[in-house]
């Protein structure tokens, strides 16, 4: 690839100065210009019509020939590599700032730190990171303070030599002597499975690939559950059963799952007893159940599967506890004896459904019930008694806030562990007594330097907006630099899509902004479960435009009330973000000075149409399924991509990575040659692809920094006018 690359400079080089060889000594200089001269000049991306019929319509997609499922094409991977030595030059004057923003970043970072130790099984699991060390180590201990503990995993040491290094799920069996790991080494989600014997170091001859990187050992210590991927599509489909010592091409094909709008995963009860394999689409779900004692035992379905039914389980002793949307669009809390679950007249609601207030996940322990809901937009948590005789809420103080249970692996203690962190406070780790509710708190994550969270103030405000919506917004700046009269810079970040929820947690990155003077804002917009499910329902599929509409609404009025200068308000946003991102900039490119799309989805029409690319049959419920013209029409009335048209465009930079399995990089990049075709200012268009990098980004703790560092450079130095 590197080769490639000089190849293709030199042979310009060459055209420019007329040489029919090398060029010698007394040529430098000229050749010094040259290279100024291409290293500048903006990548114009050869038009090549690619005509379809759809709907009856003939479209043309002039840039369809940078599409390469191989990523080998000499011509596609030189067009990137003009992409990259453009956008480096055009970033040429933010370098120092890149790496002054990289220290700072990573000199708040502890860099010798381990998590809390969590009890599972016989041991308490922690991980931990040293000195410069990109990775993390795994440890276990038979002490809660984690004291004589013995290293189980190097992440260090298997990611040596590799580009790119990712760690799937690690599991121990049940007589807690092997450990099942899964890796990544190109960034395309496509995990290895291998076995390590804990009592002597060693690993095992078995090496299981293609997973989704998700394994459960039965309890006999010797068959592993994984699942197989389709390598074409991505979609984890097959559910294998592997004996140890056996090849994989022996492996059991245990579960097939033939519909290709539902994901399958896999994992095992809180009581050992039971695996699960989850099936989940959109807008429907379903578990399957195989006894974890029986190595031939067959799934069956804990109820049948119906469109529109979403559900979950947990099992306690006799009972399964089930969160369903069964006429709850909120969700509530059933439960049902084991021998009893086919007959509903015997399910018995514990958590009743309230329209106001989404039910989103459960801990059970031996006599308590711990439940999160999400209410007016931020996470509540209760500690019921099981025989529901009383139950408590526990309180938090920030205006804005997220709260969630975590590492509640054993059912017979006496607290519940939650983590908590807001704007300004950082990620925290707390034992909260389930009959007294007091808090212990574990750890709070330290922040190096001169960090004071007195420093920072958080708000939390709803926009309305132009349908009379009310948004919430998530806000934070430093007192000291916040002026409320209009002259702060401000970013601002959204997403709006799968009902994911953009939480107002903490950031030592963004220090690096909010020390400079920025605001930054959080929209928690429609597509999201923010407001709870109908939320979510108001900004997907014919609703789309909402997400699109609120973050824009959002923006108008945080300047309307002097948030931000009008002149120097920023975007931010990612994947389905960046679909946000490029549909912000097609409807309202005046509002912003500079937006940064990362790995965005913006080719929605052709990606939505081509059931041979990772993820498009499992969205149709997200987006719409655009072979019916209803879909077709509103999707293509949006659809980044489709819209570029002839207008000013702010400030834009673009970035992807090359083995992407969700977005794949011929979106951003084809996205970006339209732009270049058609748009009608001199602002910055500016596109780079880290080529050994996928959806989410370099691997590592302090790699991942020059990515934040990248993107944080860009906005400071528009900020500041200095590219």
């Amino acid at each position: 690839m590197k080769k490639f690359k000089f190849t293709l400079i030199s042979t310009a080089l060459f055209a420019v100065l007329g040489c029919q060889e090398a060029p010698q000594q007394n040529q430098v200089e000229a050749q010094t210009q040259a290279q100024q001269q291409v290293a500048v000049a903006a990548p114009i991306a050869e038009k090549v019509p690619h005509k379809v019929m759809i709907h009856g319509q003939e479209f043309t997609d002039n840039y369809h020939w940078l599409r390469d499922d191989t990523r080998s094409n000499e011509k596609v991977l030189g067009h990137l590599n003009q992409e990259n030595a453009y956008a480096d030059s055009k970033l040429d004057a933010t370098k120092q700032l890149q790496q002054t923003l990289f220290e700072e970043i990573k000199n708040k970072v502890v860099k010798d730190d381990r998590s809390v130790p969590t009890l599972n099984g016989s041991y308490y699991y922690f991980t931990a990171t040293e000195g410069d060390k990109e990775y993390f180590t795994y440890f276990r201990s038979e002490h809660k303070d984690g004291k004589n503990a013995e290293a189980i995993f190097d992440a260090n040491t298997r990611a040596e030599g590799q580009n790119y290094y990712g760690v799937g799920a690690l599991q121990i069996s049940s007589n807690e002597n092997l450990l099942a790991f899964a890796e990544d080494t190109l960034s395309r989600r496509i995990y290895t499975i291998q076995v390590k014997d804990l009592t002597t170091g060693k690993l095992l001859e078995d090496k299981i690939e293609g997973t989704s990187g998700s394994v459960v050992w039965a309890n006999d210590n010797k068959t592993l559950y994984y699942i197989k991927k389709d390598p074409v599509t991505l979609l984890g489909f097959q559910v294998f059963r592997h004996t140890l010592g056996k090849p994989q091409s022996d492996d059991e094909l245990v579960y097939e799952e033939t519909d290709n709008s539902y994901f399958t995963n896999i994992s095992k009860s809180k009581d050992k007893s039971t695996i699960y394999i989850h099936h989940g689409s959109t807008e429907s779900s379903g578990v399957s159940l195989i006894s974890a004692d029986d190595a031939k035992a067959k799934p069956e379905r804990f109820i049948p599967r119906e469109a529109g039914h979403e559900y979950s389980i947990n099992k306690l002793g006799d009972w399964f506890y089930v969160h369903t949307n069964k006429d709850a669009i909120n969700f509530k809390l059933m439960r049902v004896k084991a021998t009893d679950v086919k007959d509903r007249s015997k399910w018995q609601t514990v958590v009743e459904h309230n329209p106001d207030a989404k039910l989103e996940s459960i801990a059970l322990f031996n006599q308590h019930l711990v439940y999160e809901t999400r209410e007016n937009g931020l996470t509540q948590i209760t500690v019921s008694n099981l025989d529901n005789s009383k139950s408590k809420r526990l309180t938090f103080n920030d205006p804005a806030y997220t709260a969630y249970l975590t590492g509640n692996k054993n059912i017979d203690t006496d607290s519940v562990r939650i983590g908590y962190q807001s704007m300004t406070t950082p990620a925290s780790v707390f034992d909260v007594n389930l009959e007294t509710l007091d808090k212990t708190l574990l750890k709070q994550n330290k922040v190096l330097g001169d960090f004071n969270p007195e420093n920072y103030k958080s708000e939390r405000i709803f926009i309305t907006a132009r349908d009379g919506i009310k948004v919430p917004v998530s806000i934070v700046y430093r007192k000291d630099k916040f002026k409320q009269d209009g002259s702060n810079p401000l970013l601002q970040y959204g997403y709006g899509s799968y009902g994911l929820n953009v939480e107002p947690t903490f950031s030592i990155s963004r220090l690096s902004l909010l020390d400079r003077g920025f605001v930054y804002a959080i929209a928690h917009i429609r597509g999201s479960e923010t407001l709870g499910r109908p939320w979510y329902e108001d900004g997907k599929k014919l609703n789309k435009k909402n997400t699109f509409n609120d973050f824009i609404d959002v923006t108008k009025a945080l300047v309307e009330q002097k948030y931000g200068d009008a002149s120097r308000i920023y975007a931010r946003g990612g994947s389905a973000g960046g679909l946000l991102m490029g549909a912000v900039i097609n409807q309202a490119p005046a509002l912003y000075d500079g937006v940064h799309a990362a790995v965005p989805f913006v080719d929605v029409i052709n990606t939505m149409l081509d059931e041979s690319l990772p993820l498009t049959t499992n969205e149709y419920d997200e987006w719409g399924n655009p072979n019916d013209k209803t879909y077709f029409d509103y999707m293509l009335s949006y659809s980044p991509y489709d819209q570029v048209k002839a207008q000013a465009y702010p400030n834009l930079l673009v970035t992807t990575g090359l083995h992407d399995s969700q977005v794949q990089y011929f979106e951003p990049a084809k996205w970006v040659a339209k732009l270049r075709d058609l748009k009608t200012d001199d602002n910055l268009l500016l596109f780079k692809t880290d080529m050994e990098a996928g959806h989410s980004g370099a691997s590592g703790r302090f790699k991942g920094i020059h990515d934040i560092a990248l993107s944080y450079s860009y906005f400071i130095a528009l900020a500041e006018n200095k590219i």
